[in-house]
């Protein structure tokens, strides 16, 4: 089956996403690091994100792979494991940039409807369950308030000893919330079908327990 996770920035997605993927023996697929990889290698290649057709012409011209590694799931860019430079404030801004243009979400959708459609997958983003895969057997929407994400996101960075401002981080999880929910194509929304789970008070087991319930409901009907 074809399991799809939405959700804002900090809303634990990717988390429940990759656990559920372990738990089932699934591919487990971030379709937001592929944003990311745009931004991140059309900076480097010092394009102007503002700038819709270098852009797009770019990312014709990008191979971006998902290797599966003991240390968890890595990203290769043109060949370069980008793995670890592409979770910081500054890329991930580029990626809301870019992730609003018609011509980059059309070809990293089809690249994402291409590596899940043999099945057996869980794809986390934030048009999964509305875009990429809309008839997919089970569609999750999670969201929590912006003040909590913003201290998850914080907690995280000081764990990797960075200099970081709770402040700062919850303002940009607004902004970030804000450029998503309001741009033209393909904004973050639920989908009609989607199972919705506010995880603001929940811990992350919890999540993950409330997920595979409806998992084995799931596959309780079709069996």
């Amino acid at each position: 089956m074809i399991i799809a996770i939405d959700g804002p920035a900090g809303s634990g997605k990717s988390t429940v996403a990759k656990f559920i993927a372990k738990r089932l023996n699934y591919r487990y697929i971030d379709t937001g690091s592929m944003y990311r990889a745009v931004a991140w290698s059309a900076e480097k290649k010092d394009i102007d994100l503002s700038d819709e057709n270098a852009v797009g012409q770019w990312v014709t011209q990008l191979k971006i792979e998902f290797v599966a590694d003991p240390a968890g799931q890595q990203v290769k860019v043109n060949g370069e494991n980008a793995t670890g430079l592409l979770k910081n404030e500054v890329v991930g801004r580029g990626a809301a940039k870019v992730a609003a243009q018609k011509r980059v979400r059309e070809i990293l959708v089809a690249k994402q409807q291409e590596i899940g459609e043999s099945g057996n997958v869980v794809m986390d983003g934030r048009d999964i369950g509305t875009q990429v895969f809309p008839n997919a057997e089970l569609k999750f929407f999670m969201d929590a308030d912006a003040e909590e994400r913003g201290k998850r996101r914080y907690l995280e960075l000081k764990e990797k000893n960075l200099d970081v401002d709770l402040e700062n981080i919850i303002a940009e999880i607004k902004q970030r919330d804000h450029e998503d929910r309001t741009r033209a194509i393909s904004p973050l929304c639920p989908a009609e079908d989607a199972i919705k789970i506010d995880t603001t008070k929940f811990a992350i087991e919890e999540v993950i327990d409330k997920v595979m319930e409806q998992i084995n409901l799931k596959k309780e009907i079709q069996n």
